[in-house]
């Protein structure tokens, strides 16, 4: 995992409005689109952006693309960040 991507992709409003949509499971790209008023132009950008971080992957079937969130990926991200914190009680 590149931490860097990963933080980067979460930085955007945009793609983290992606993200909340795709945790109700697995959609079409046109039917992400329609959801979040997007363009498929503005779409695929922030796509191309998840899918470089690992936060989604795609599948195709027919003549369409599907995206769900890759979690393990989320997982990682958390592990890495709760290491940062060093432990769950904060000194004052």
């Amino acid at each position: 995992m590149a931490v860097a991507e990963v933080l980067a992709a979460l930085a955007d409003d945009n793609r983290r409005r992606v993200l909340e949509t795709l945790k109700q499971g697995r959609i079409s790209s046109g039917e992400l689109a329609s959801r979040l008023g997007m363009t498929p132009q503005a779409l695929s950008y922030h796509l191309a952006k998840l899918k470089k971080a690992d936060l989604i992957y795609e599948t195709r079937y027919k003549n369409f693309i599907y995206y769900e969130l890759n979690l393990t990926v989320l997982d990682e991200a958390i592990i890495w960040i709760t290491n940062l914190r060093g432990g769950t009680e904060h000194e004052s």
